[in-house]
């Protein structure tokens, strides 16, 4: 029978799921989040599953469990958590893929590959030389520019124009996480970057954007070269995902040294 998962659960410290951490690192932030989010393991601890109520769910089977025992947890997964409102699933591309045929089949639904993502991890990184400007936090002053810059990301990944002024209390969120940072050229904010998350052994980098105008220049190499070098010094490991239909991201962050942890499916019911 399933246990519930609970905040800093012993099943993520555990060498199986540590050799899939990298790739699994957003299974710390959603268990973390109390009243928001819900998950189970196996009482071995060989399944992980975490999800915040309305997003996707997140599903980590440890390679060592065989195929029958991978379905049949699956099965007792898609039963304890029927009725439960689930857009979709993310995992490696077998236990995804697995999954959604399992849960998709008892609810009635059909599916679709939503997104392929690689998970980063950069073990030693590789600032780039010659690149103009410096980097510093985002502040109150700049919650105009990151709804522009955070306008134009959601712009780009959703294919559709948004308002940069429907953005804005999410601009000053993002802010006041702390996390944030502008790239800075003669004073003007040229790109972003985000430490989101820090679990115990990894720092999260997302929303890396730069404007088209200036693209081609270093600049998304540099803040994020400089973000994990903030990361390092705190004794983490800096990791991103990028979407694998985005050749030009994983290439920029391949070549400041970051390196594949794992390929992750996100699939979404219908």
């Amino acid at each position: 029978m399933l246990e519930r998962l609970v905040p800093n659960d012993c099943a993520l410290s555990q060498s199986r799921f540590r050799l899939d951490e990298a790739r699994y690192n957003l299974i710390h932030l959603i268990s973390g989040q109390q009243e928001n989010a819900y998950g189970f393991k196996s009482p071995d601890g060989n399944m992980i599953y975490a999800q915040t109520h309305g997003n996707a769910a997140w599903l980590w089977i440890s390679g060592d469990v065989p195929g029958e025992r991978r379905s049949i947890l699956m099965k007792e997964l898609a039963h304890r958590i029927q009725g439960t409102a689930l857009p979709g699933i993310t995992g490696d591309p077998q236990t995804a893929e697995e999954f959604a045929a399992v849960y998709s089949q008892a609810n009635a639904l059909s599916y679709r590959t939503n997104m392929m993502m690689e998970a980063y991890v950069c073990p030693q990184v590789k600032k780039p030389e010659g690149v103009i400007g410096l980097l510093r936090p985002a502040a109150s002053q700049d919650v105009n520019i990151v709804a522009e810059f955070k306008a134009g990301f959601s712009e780009e990944a959703l294919g559709a124009a948004v308002d940069p002024a429907s953005l804005r209390s999410a601009a000053e969120q993002i802010i006041a996480g702390g996390g944030l940072y502008l790239w800075l050229v003669e004073g003007k904010p040229v790109s972003m970057a985000n430490i989101a998350h820090r679990s115990p052994r990894h720092a999260r980098i997302n929303a890396v954007y730069t404007p088209p105008a200036e693209r081609y220049k270093g600049y998304a190499s540099a803040i994020v070269a400089e973000l994990c070098a903030i990361a390092m010094k705190e004794g983490l490991e800096p990791m991103l995902y990028a979407d694998l239909n985005n050749p030009v991201s994983n290439r920029v962050y391949k070549n400041i040294g970051f390196v594949e942890s794992g390929t992750v499916k996100a699939i979404r019911f219908m």
